[in-house]
């Protein structure tokens, strides 16, 4: 091991994606210190050829081999540098376990994270997905993103206003090839500003036996016990969590669609104008939840998860992803994309 990076040459990935499906990289270079990072974007397949950035392997999908080199971060320092009597900021590595992260801030006093509990991931890949769940997305907390920049090369610090977040996508999911995320700063409470208004959070924390106001924690004690209820766990069925995005619409497309379909769940969308549609329900709706083609398949309590029950290939989940897709287009007359990338194959 070189100091800061270790090289793998003809790397297996099967562990290194939640989905758990066979694929191989020409070369994986695990770094546990981002300063070699220019040192190592000095090398020839890494200067010139694709490199993928590999954070906890839960939002992609191989269907093919990686085409270049995978950069694996594996630093795990957290700092609080900012420490106020109501507020503080907390910078994490990349490579810190998302969850982990989480639970540390609970740890430590701080709040506004404790929705996003149980998201599979590192702090890295955080904000490229801007990753959200029960009422919160990231960047609502997310005051800078740490990043190596390959154009320039050196480690930039982009300010949130600055990282272009929207609904699932920010400007490191636009410009992949161009950023490695190495650290993140969030903004933090000391005071919770709690979301429960989603998705039976209020609902499960009554069934905890917790009255009044909760801690930001029995929030997040709340909210893991939901995901583990609905959701699959990747150590024991391969997924990616939620594969496909919610469509937002425009409302009076919504409306017209909740006139045919009075049952359809509406939320707000991006603005005012625009509604966010459930692609839950409108798969479930086309009669895929719990559906299996030999080894991929949906999952049975929540349509949302594509899953590999044991050897299925990433083409095959892929092909399925695709038919649920054209299935929900040529009922609805709605596109639904997928949240994970694809690697080796276009959508």
């Amino acid at each position: 091991m070189t100091a800061g990076y270790r090289i793998v040459e003809n790397a297996r990935l099967d562990a290194r994606n939640t989905f758990g499906v066979a694929a191989r990289a020409p070369m994986l270079v695990e770094v546990s210190d981002t300063s070699a990072l220019a040192e190592l974007f000095g090398y020839a397949m890494l200067r010139d050829g694709p490199v993928l950035v590999l954070g906890g392997g839960s939002n992609l999908l191989f269907a093919g081999d990686a085409p270049g080199a995978v950069l694996a971060l594996s630093s795990q320092r957290i700092d609080i540098i900012d420490n106020q009597d109501d507020a503080a900021i907390v910078r994490a590595d990349a490579g810190v376990g998302w969850h982990d992260f989480v639970l540390w801030t609970l740890g430590h006093g701080l709040c506004g994270l404790e929705n996003l509990a149980l998201i599979p991931g590192t702090v890295g890949a955080a904000p490229i997905q801007n990753i959200g769940a029960y009422g919160v997305e990231v960047r609502d907390r997310i005051r800078a993103v740490h990043a190596y920049d390959r154009h320039d090369g050196r480690v930039v610090r982009i300010d949130a206003a600055e990282c272009a977040f929207a609904y699932r996508d920010s400007l490191f999911k636009h410009d992949p090839d161009r950023y490695v995320v190495t650290a993140v700063e969030f903004a933090l409470l000391r005071t919770p500003d709690l979301r429960l208004d989603y998705a039976g959070i209020r609902e499960e924390l009554a069934a905890m036996g917790i009255d009044g106001t909760p801690r930001a924690s029995q929030v997040a004690e709340a909210v893991i016990r939901v995901r583990q209820r609905k959701l699959p766990d990747p150590a024991l069925l391969g997924n990616a969590g939620s594969f496909f995005k919610n469509p937002i619409v425009p409302a009076a497309t919504a409306e017209t669609l909740q006139a045919a379909h009075p049952a359809m769940p509406l939320f707000r969308g991006s603005s005012d104008d625009t509604r966010k549609l459930s692609a839950a329900w409108l798969i479930d709706q086309c009669g895929w939840k719990g559906h299996r083609d030999g080894d991929a398949g949906v999952s049975a309590e929540h349509a949302l998860v594509l899953v590999n029950h044991g050897h299925a290939t990433g083409l095959e989940l892929l092909d399925l992803a695709r038919r649920i897709a054209t299935s929900v287009q040529d009922r609805f007359g709605i596109a639904i994309e997928p949240e994970p990338r694809i690697i080796g194959a276009t959508w």
